[in-house]
């Protein structure tokens, strides 16, 4: 199999090649004038352009790349497609998915770090840097924009790069409602149904689902509703007033922890025992209200104002015994505002956005000590944690000449962290503060020698804070570890990118980041996860996607990773890693689809992915095995009574070769417990009812 999958893949790039060559070699102004090729807008990048007209590595999903034949439980199932993104634990709910962009992200044990996400314009990520995913209503997603590289700055407190989510508005909506009934393998169920449409000024979409799910292993089992609104008033041709309710109630997201290689042996189902007798896992409540005011003729330009606030109830038993009971009571709330306007210096067009951003986050959060019966034994931490994050920015695109333009941004940002220690018994109060204020900023060249293609060069410098987990001390005491400092990366790319007459879209991209005081984490003799950081790491490595629909009922997309993670010095005082791998990254990473196209709505797709090997731990001791990933998914429409019902139906297989792999490796995990084993081959369907 690992013979024969690379070489039928490598045919289909020779048939890209080939095709490429045909192109060159033909005549252009018969292509040119006969082709209508259709505009890709970006807006995550803070400055609405062409995608051919942006300095930075981008990659837009659309609502079937989003939907069509998935789940719509999971961003992986959309996100693998991106060169440069590696994504794992996809079924550990309670830890939650780690999605990392060039190497940034692998570290998080719980949440996503050193990524910035958005959804519908209003931050997910925290003031301190952490976030989490768990409320994406994934069945109205509409489209995600994935930036990699030095664009992501103008964002702040992340250098790996940002997702941007929009879900539908409604006014998308061909048929409304539409109901939605899945099933699956390890008792996989999920009922969803969403309402939307326009009437005059109004404009809505409703979405609401029901998840539950056994998981392949014990002690993984989730139970999840969401419930996702919008709502929108055009005031006129050029104001709007749109509002947003998210509701998130997960009772039940169970924890089985991580086995050493000989408990994979016996059996790869099971979960760690002492995982069973805590019953470790989380509940999460959340609720969170925006809203957004758009001016498109202010000022002889464009403002934009955002508001939300939100609520967390959180709380979560780790899977070993101790201090490793906690819970927060968390309000985050902010907003911010941009303005768009355009410009002239000399007779070069200049265009530009400039905004502020402010974010509050106020977590209750307390730890309890529990026995190996589960029993609480008592209190062992209770602290105020607040954040306070607040950005200003600046970007810019001149155009020097009517192909080439200078791109350059500029963010200031001041981060300000306090901690309230109110658990005094230890005769200590470990109260403080920290504040960091940090200037970033890109600078970029974009060329297009041709219209339908370009190339570019950018620079840009990022900063991280610790969160206030990684904050924490090893020796048992509350407040923040000294130790631990923001860490700061400088990260360089040149890309080209284009589209050819006969559908092929090729994107290649050359990068390079130098990280100083890179955050590792490692687990402890007491089971938590505690963060150091590193002298100096360095990424380099190139991606590569294409797109190629080489027929109207074929399509091939391809995307691949080759990367070199490295620590280029780092000595933690019992052992020098200088030159090792960093842990949880593979150095390749390559996914294949191959969709064909019926009538109507008929489809299927096969998906080959391949996963280099890489290290478990710092000391690069502990390799995992690369591995191939197939998945198979097809479905199929049909119009009921007078046309204006549709039944749909869909077909999903993972891992159709039922490889035996990992879902998720926790780094320098203590004891050899690195592994949470994969599900085999897995099977779900699905109906869809629209009206």
């Amino acid at each position: 199999m690992k013979k024969e999958v690379p070489l039928l893949m490598l045919l289909g790039g020779i048939a890209a090649v080939s095709a490429h060559a045909q192109e060159n070699s033909a005549p252009a102004s018969g292509d040119e004038a006969n082709r209508q090729l259709p505009t890709i807008t970006i807006r995550a990048p803070r400055l609405t352009r062409s995608l051919y007209d942006t300095p930075s590595a981008v990659s837009t999903l659309t609502r079937e790349e989003i939907q069509r034949g998935q789940q719509g439980v999971r961003l992986d199932e959309a996100l693998d497609r991106v060169p440069g993104v590696f994504l794992q634990n996809r079924d550990n709910f309670a830890q939650g998915q780690r999605i990392s962009s060039r190497g940034f992200g692998a570290r998080g044990t719980f949440g996503i770090r050193g990524l910035h996400i958005r959804v519908d314009g209003i931050p997910y990520t925290l003031p301190d840097g952490q976030a989490q995913i768990d409320a994406v209503d994934l069945d109205s997603a509409e489209r995600i924009e994935v930036i990699r590289g030095p664009s992501s700055v103008l964002y702040g407190n992340a250098a790996g790069g940002v997702i941007d989510i929009t879900t539908g508005d409604g006014s998308e909506l061909r048929c409304s409602p539409v109901l939605r009934l899945q099933g699956g393998s390890d008792e996989f169920r999920k009922l969803s149904l969403r309402n939307g449409g326009e009437s005059e000024n109004w404009v809505h979409s409703v979405s609401i689902s029901a998840l539950d799910f056994a998981g392949y292993r014990e002690q993984s089992k989730v139970e999840k509703r969401l419930l996702n609104a919008r709502v929108g008033y055009r005031l006129d041709d050029d104001r709007s007033l749109s509002a947003l309710v998210n509701l998130l109630d997960m009772p039940t997201a169970e924890d089985p922890s991580a086995l050493t290689l000989e408990e994979v042996a016996e059996d790869p189902r099971q979960a760690r025992d002492i995982a069973i007798d805590l019953d470790s896992g989380q509940s999460v409540e959340q609720q969170l209200v925006g809203l957004h005011y758009e001016d498109r003729d202010a000022l002889g330009g464009e403002i934009n104002v955002r508001g939300f606030v939100s609520r967390r109830d959180f709380e979560q038993q780790l899977p070993f015994p101790g201090s490793s009971l906690i819970d927060y009571q968390r309000n985050y709330y902010g907003g911010g505002a941009d303005y768009t306007g355009a410009a002239t210096l000399g007779d070069m067009p200049l265009r530009y956005v400039t905004g502020i951003d402010l974010a509050r986050q106020e977590d209750d959060r307390g730890r309890r000590s529990v026995d190996s019966r589960g029993e609480t034994t008592g209190i062992t931490a209770d602290e105020q944690q607040d954040a306070t994050s607040a950005g200003v920015f600046l970007q810019t695109e001149l155009g020097l000449t009517d192909t080439l333009d200078l791109s350059a941004g500029v963010r200031h940002d001041q981060v300000r962290m306090t901690i309230d220690d109110r658990f005094l018994d230890d005769g200590r109060d470990d109260s403080g503060e920290r504040i960091f204020r940090e200037w970033t900023g890109s600078l970029g060249l974009s060329y297009r020698y041709h219209p339908d293609h370009q190339v570019y060069a950018t620079v840009g410098n990022a900063f991280e804070t610790p969160t206030f987990t990684e904050f924490a001390r090893d020796d048992g005491r509350g407040g923040f570890n000294p130790a631990v400092q923001p860490q700061k990366a400088l990260n360089r790319e040149v890309g080209v990118r284009g589209i050819f007459g006969n559908g092929l879209r090729y994107e290649m991209v050359a990068f390079s980041v130098d990280v100083d005081d890179e955050l590792i984490g490692y687990e402890a003799t007491d089971g938590r996860t505690y963060y150091e950081n590193a002298g100096k790491t360095s990424r380099d490595g190139i991606e590569l996607g294409m797109d190629w629909s080489f027929s109207l009922a074929w399509r091939l997309t391809s995307a691949l990773t080759l990367a070199d993670y490295r620590f280029d010095r780092f000595n933690d005082g019992a052992s020098d890693f200088t030159n090792n791998h960093l842990p949880g990254q593979p150095r390749q990473v390559w996914h294949n689809g191959l969709t064909w196209y019926g009538n109507g709505n008929r489809f299927t797709t096969i998906e080959a992915q391949y996963t280099g090997d890489y290290y478990a731990d710092n000391a690069n001791e502990v390799k995992i095995d690369d591995h191939w990933l197939f998945n198979l998914k097809a479905g199929d429409s049909w119009r009921l009574g007078n046309g204006e019902t549709q039944l749909s139906a869909k077909l999903g297989v993972r891992n159709l070769l039922d490889e035996e792999y990992y879902e998720n490796v926790r780094i320098n995990a203590f004891g050899g417990r690195y592994y949470e084993p994969a599900a085999g081959r897995t099977i779900y369907a699905g109906l869809e009812l629209s009206f």
